[in-house]
């Protein structure tokens, strides 16, 4: 339910990370622009509103993704879109390393806020609403944004940032499957109000921002459901990944390169049992790692035969 590469094509690449631009943000940038047009007396000015708009969004995003690399996640894409941006983040599947992941980009919005309001402030002691209405309506009104998609974004809902911080901090205490279960249970609460209000101003965009929301909500739920499902299969004992410390699950659950065939690659010391082909390095299921077999047996495990 979130926008992919289709229809977008690559802008820059910064620090690693690609950045495309969704064809469509064209057409709701008009849109925009055109109901903004009636703050100034010139077109300049809600272009550069619209503009500087994009550039926080761009800088909220670029804040989930240098955090989530700072825990040894991937993160190598972000897609802007009409409504909103998409960082593309795998942080490692530790609730500390996610909840920085997510924090990141509202607390881009939170070191903006400051200097922002002090902007608007001097703006209006300076007496700009007169001599320059313009300036002081372009001040103000990007304040008042940053804030808005500060608040709306710490909203506890699915899969707003918000609700991810919540999750993230019930996954301490409740694990992961029950945590996301018991926050998008929260967040189809949380959407539901978000629609009444949606209705209740007659505001079509919001109400189609909502829809999006409760379809990621309700993604959400079936992967808490499959992530519980998952807790319950048994693990391999005496190995670790390298990376997020999981035990392996016991199964095929690798495929095969050369013949496609699926095998357990702990169970053969890394090698197919159908074509012979042996494998340098084993991708974790869940973090996506990939690193040695040697690499991920625990130390002190008497599970050495297979070296």
């Amino acid at each position: 339910m979130t926008p992919t590469r289709q229809g977008s094509f690559r802008l820059f690449r910064f620090a690693g990370i690609d950045l495309y631009l969704h064809w469509s943000w064209f057409l709701v940038a008009i849109y925009g622009i055109s109901i903004r047009a009636h703050r100034y007396s010139s077109a300049v000015w809600p272009l550069l509103e619209y503009l500087t708009l994009f550039v926080i969004v761009l800088v909220h995003e670029f804040g989930h993704a240098l955090a989530c690399r700072s825990v040894g996640g991937q993160a190598n894409q972000i897609v802007l879109w009409p409504l909103g941006g998409v960082a593309y983040v795998a942080p490692p599947p530790r609730p500390g390393a996610t909840l920085w992941s997510i924090a990141a980009g509202p607390l881009v919005n939170v070191a903006l806020a400051p200097v922002l309001i002090v902007l608007a402030v001097l703006a209006s002691t300076a007496g700009w609403a007169d001599t320059m209405p313009n300036a002081y309506a372009f001040f103000k009104t990007l304040c008042l944004l940053n804030l808005l998609l500060l608040v709306f974004n710490l909203l506890p809902i699915y899969p707003l940032d918000g609700g991810q911080i919540l999750f993230s901090l019930l996954w301490f205490v409740l694990g992961r499957a029950r945590a996301l279960l018991v926050t998008t249970i929260i967040g189809f609460v949380g959407v539901a109000g978000l629609l009444m209000v949606a209705v209740l101003l007659q505001q079509v965009w919001f109400g189609i921002m909502c829809v999006f929301i409760l379809l990621n909500c309700w993604q959400g739920l079936m992967q808490a459901r499959v992530l519980a499902r998952i807790a319950k299969l048994p693990r391999r004992a005496g190995f670790a990944c390298p990376s997020c410390h999981q035990p392996p699950i016991i199964g095929p659950l690798w495929r095969c390169d050369q013949c496609r065939n699926p095998f357990d690659t702990f169970a053969t010391s890394a090698a197919c049992p159908h074509c012979g082909a042996q494998f340098p390095v084993t991708r974790c299921p869940e973090c996506g790692a990939a690193r040695p077999l040697g690499e991920w047996v625990v130390p002190g495990s008497s599970v050495g035969c297979f070296f």
